[in-house]
């Protein structure tokens, strides 16, 4: 298989496989999540200011007082890391023209010398993330196999993707197909692993703080 066919399969067969496992993967989690089922709480509703599931929402997507300078690089690595892979990934017109052939749905895209610096700034946000974890005793102790193989499972597609777009390393057709095909990776991988809270961050944050509101209780 030479490196045009190795592409043609990649954005075809390949991308088929990973899409369909994707969609099965995230469908059967979700069921999973939500045919557990909850008792109805038979308590009276305790009114609390401030206690809802939109307002842990907001809340819990900031950093708890005092953390942020106890953890800087975490809490300002992770946001800047978010924020930038969604950047990039929603805001390349390569990227929205894909989106919109599988779904039908799509918007402008962003020019494409920002998306470059958010891709940069993304990879170097990322790397900082994994030296803070690497060098703090406690991080380290606390991760497990599926942080590293997770992490590294993100990071790919940003770089082969920047490195295609910068004519880096290996001739385009190549890099183009092995960054679609660490894409395609990721989709077979994520609804299986923690990246399946891209899925339900929201909703379990939105859900606790329900709960909780019912008790009167803020989170």
């Amino acid at each position: 298989m030479n490196e045009l066919q190795f592409l043609t399969w990649v954005r075809g067969t390949g991308l088929n496989i990973a899409v369909a496992i994707f969609l099965l993967g995230v469908t059967w989690r979700l069921f999973e999540i939500y045919s557990l089922g909850r008792k109805k709480d038979l308590s009276m509703p305790r009114h609390a200011s401030g206690a809802s599931g939109f307002h842990t929402v907001f809340r819990r997507s900031l950093a708890p007082p005092g953390m942020l300078k106890r953890s800087p690089v975490s809490y300002i690595g992770g946001y800047v890391f978010h924020i930038g892979l969604a950047v990039v990934v929603f805001g390349f017109a390569p990227h929205i023209l894909l989106i919109s052939n599988l779904t039908g749905l799509s918007w402008p895209g962003l020019p494409s010398q920002f998306i470059d610096l958010a891709a940069v700034v993304t990879m170097a946000a990322m790397l900082v993330m994994l030296f803070d974890r690497i060098s703090k005793p406690v991080k380290r102790f606390l991760s497990t196999f599926e942080d590293w193989f997770t992490w590294a499972l993100t990071f790919l597609p940003v770089l082969t993707g920047w490195m295609a777009v910068q004519h880096l390393l290996l001739p385009y057709t190549t890099m183009l197909a092995l960054h679609i095909l660490s894409v395609e990776i990721l989709l077979i991988v994520l609804p299986f692993t923690k990246l399946f809270h891209a899925f339900t961050l929201f909703g379990s944050r939105w859900y606790n703080g329900r709960v909780n509101a019912h008790k009167g209780v803020p989170v």
